[in-house]
């Protein structure tokens, strides 16, 4: 059990947790299985042919597509996420120009090479380049995350326009501590490579979120899913924040996680592995579904 501290050290009336007596591994402390530890938590597969790698990678991809599809975020043809090739590493895989991210399927899917332009690997269609200008920027400058992600959602650019941080409000929001760059500018729609190299910059050597001013979000993870994961945590914290902003205007204070709690609560929920999310064939038959044709997908999928 995790060890209490109060906070003035006599009789206080608040309380800190430490990580003393709780597992090493960020995953483990989260979940509990029986007793006699028949009970496993299903996480990231490994790999040994990295072809098979390149199709779970590619079903994950459209499956993220597909949720983002489901909250709404399609903007036009703003939006873009990408994923490191595991067979040619100098190589992302991207969604298809002007189609919407609920139509993505895996086939749709097209294989960037390092040259920016559409390699003969994948689907046959054109990409954003404003999508090539960041996301290459990106993979270059971060060669320790496989997949970012990128689009125009209501309030992440709703609260971009502020060109600040969210606040440590709620746990939730813990997922962004010490984890979250602001591009202080915004240079318009980007079409040259030191824009792109700009905003790369912006993400730090270890960040995985940023907030681009007057623009929207930016994620980036070990997965795709967590990529994905975190522009929808990160998107709801900033209606979090801008509900909060609301109230305070109207004389209502709100109450900031203070950073050692904060720092306690992301030393396990920042985990990779804690924000991955796991979509098997059992439970959401994920393999067949991001293959489909969209003229074959039922209604209210």
């Amino acid at each position: 059990m995790p060890s209490l501290t109060s906070m003035n050290g006599v009789n206080g009336k608040y309380w800190h947790q430490s990580l003393d007596g709780l597992a090493e591994n960020p995953l483990r402390r989260t979940w509990r299985g029986n007793q006699q530890g028949t009970i496993e938590l299903s996480t990231v597969p490994k790999f040994d042919n990295p072809y098979e790698e390149r199709e779970w990678i590619k079903e994950h991809m459209a499956a993220a597509f597909r949720y983002w599809g489901k909250c709404g975020y399609g903007e036009g043809v703003s939006g873009h996420i990408t994923v490191r090739d595991p067979v040619l590493h100098d190589h992302y895989w991207m969604n298809p120009f002007a189609e919407h991210f609920s139509t993505i399927t895996k086939s749709m899917l097209v294989l960037v090479g390092p040259d920016g332009y559409v390699s003969p690997h994948g689907a046959q269609l054109p990409i954003n380049s404003s999508g090539f200008y960041i996301h290459s920027a990106i993979h270059k400058a971060r060669p320790d995350i496989k997949a970012a992600a990128h689009c125009h959602s209501l309030h992440g650019k709703a609260w971009s326009a502020f060109g600040r941080p969210i606040d440590i409000l709620t746990q939730d929001s813990c997922l962004f501590y010490d984890n979250l760059g602001v591009y202080q500018n915004f240079g318009g729609v980007v079409l040259a490579e030191q824009e792109g190299k700009n905003i790369a910059d912006a993400l730090g050597p270890k960040w995985k979120t940023c907030i681009l001013q007057n623009h929207g979000l930016l994620t980036l993870g070990n997965t795709v899913d967590e990529a994905a994961f975190l522009f929808g945590a990160l998107d709801r914290l900033c209606h979090v924040q801008l509900l909060a902003e609301s109230a305070e205007a109207n004389g209502i204070r709100k109450s900031v996680i203070s950073q050692e709690d904060a720092e306690f609560t992301a030393k396990t929920i920042q985990w990779w592995e804690n924000v991955y999310v796991n979509v098997s064939e059992q439970s959401s038959n994920i393999h067949s579904f991001c293959q489909t044709d969209i003229e074959t997908v039922p209604a209210g999928i």
